[in-house]
């Protein structure tokens, strides 16, 4: 932790309220039900467990390599692994490998996940050394039937979806490009454009998330910022971070007014970190509106 909270400057307050030193922080999840927030540190193998008033940090170390924990209806957490699709009981620090859609691609894990709002999981993979364009979107439902939705990525991030859940973002954060699809009933995505393409000195697109407004707030990996847009793309707001790195973001929180931020120190030499010693932590900031209360996974 840090300490009594570490505040830092800027336009907006941006609070410390994990100093976990993640090399790759990721997958933050408000758990409504519970009042907490889970979030990983993929390379460094662990798991976090945290109240919502910024105490009781709870460190679970994982067997292997968690790149999302999200709630499941039916008990427990279901994760995507470097090994396929999991079942997580973080209470008496259990891990079940269920399945695994890949194992032809001996070079992919899984990444980042959300579940949509009739409780399915979206769920991304990436080559892990982020050289070949093998990632690819599947969709899985209440009773673990899995089904490939997209390919072709080199690094999938997000999903998100609009509060209606007609429509479905994801990022491919090697290509800096976000795309939207409308969403079908049974949850298969359609028409998909390339709704913002972001260039130089913009940084990659991570993790995101929807505002109950219905516009994304994505993470931006080498940007050291936030940035919030409209469901057309346009650049409404940045918020500046204290860290090179930012993932991901998830709102929580009682009132889901408070935007958490997960960072990564991974690949930061001495200098670096010099200047952003909080760099793998976890953030909070009050962003002025409102988040969308989260299902869990319906299976």
């Amino acid at each position: 932790m840090c300490g009594d909270h570490v505040i830092l400057g800027g336009a907006m307050d941006i609070t410390c309220i994990a100093d976990v030193k993640a090399l790759l922080g990721e997958g933050p999840h408000w758990d409504a039900e519970r009042q907490q927030l889970t979030f990983v540190d993929i390379k460094g193998r662990r798991a976090f467990r945290l109240d919502g008033d910024g105490g009781n940090l709870a460190e679970i170390a994982t067997p292997y390599r968690i790149g999302s924990l999200i709630p499941r209806a039916s008990g427990g957490y279901i994760a995507g692994t470097e090994h396929g699709i999991a079942h997580v009981d973080l209470d008496r620090e259990r891990f079940q490998l269920l399945f695994d859609p890949e194992e032809d691609r001996e070079s992919n894990r899984f990444n980042d996940a959300k579940v949509d709002r009739s409780g399915r999981l979206f769920a991304g993979t990436m080559d892990d050394e982020e050289r070949e364009a093998t990632g690819a979107f599947y969709r899985i439902d209440k009773k673990l039937a899995c089904a490939r939705i997209d390919d072709g990525f080199r690094v999938t991030n997000g999903p998100a979806f609009s509060p209606d859940g007609k429509i479905m973002y994801a990022n491919d954060s090697g290509r800096q490009i976000t795309y939207r699809y409308d969403l079908a009933p049974d949850g298969t995505p359609l028409n998909k454009l390339e709704l913002v393409r972001f260039g130089e000195g913009d940084g990659y697109p991570d993790g995101m998330t929807v505002d109950a407004e219905g516009c994304l707030w994505i993470a931006f990996w080498d940007g050291w910022c936030l940035r919030r847009l409209s469901p057309r793309g346009e650049r409404l707001a940045e918020i500046r971070v204290p860290v090179q790195r930012p993932t991901s973001v998830a709102f929580g929180g009682a009132s889901l007014d408070r935007l958490f931020i997960t960072s990564a120190r991974i690949g930061l030499n001495e200098d670096a970190l010099g200047v952003q010693p909080y760099a793998g932590g976890l953030f909070m900031t009050v962003p002025g509106v409102t988040g969308i209360a989260e299902q869990p996974f319906a299976g």
